[in-house]
C-alpha cells in the first residue's frame, strides 16, 4: 500500500490532538455469516500516532471524513463505514463498522469468495 496520510481535526471525544496519521493498511477483519454487516480496521503507524499520547483518533470527524473520500476515490462507499464502539478501538488501528454495501464493493474489488 502506498503512503497515505489521513488528518485529524481535534474534535474527537477521546482527543484534541490536530495531526497527521500515517495509514499502513485496511483490512476487513470480521464479516457477519449474513454478509451485511463487518469490522474495517484502519492500521496506522503506531510510532507516528501514540494513543497513550495523542489520544484515540475513535469519534475524530476529520479522519472519518478523510477516511471516507478515500475510500470513495477507490471505488468503496464511504457512507456505509462509520466508528465502531470504543471497546473495540486498538493502539495501532481504528476500528470501523461497515455494511452491506460497503462490503459487496470490496468483495467486487478485491475478488473475494463469500
Amino acid at each position: 500500500m502506498q503512503t497515505v496520510i489521513f488528518n485529524t481535526s481535534g474534535n474527537g471525544l477521546w482527543s484534541n490532538t490536530k495531526g497527521s496519521v500515517e495509514i499502513t493498511d485496511m483490512q476487513v477483519t470480521y464479516v457477519n455469516d449474513e454478509r451485511d454487516f463487518g469490522e474495517l480496521c484502519v492500521y496506522f503507524n503506531d510510532g507516528h500516532w501514540d494513543v497513550n499520547i495523542d489520544g484515540l483518533i475513535y469519534t475524530d470527524k476529520g479522519f472519518l471524513d478523510e477516511l471516507r473520500m478515500f475510500l470513495e476515490q477507490h471505488g468503496l462507499p464511504g457512507a456505509d463505514v462509520h466508528y465502531s464502539e470504543q471497546g473495540m478501538q486498538g493502539d495501532d488501528f481504528v476500528s470501523f463498522d461497515i455494511g452491506k454495501k460497503f462490503l459487496t464493493a470490496w468483495d467486487a474489488k478485491f475478488a473475494v469468495v463469500a
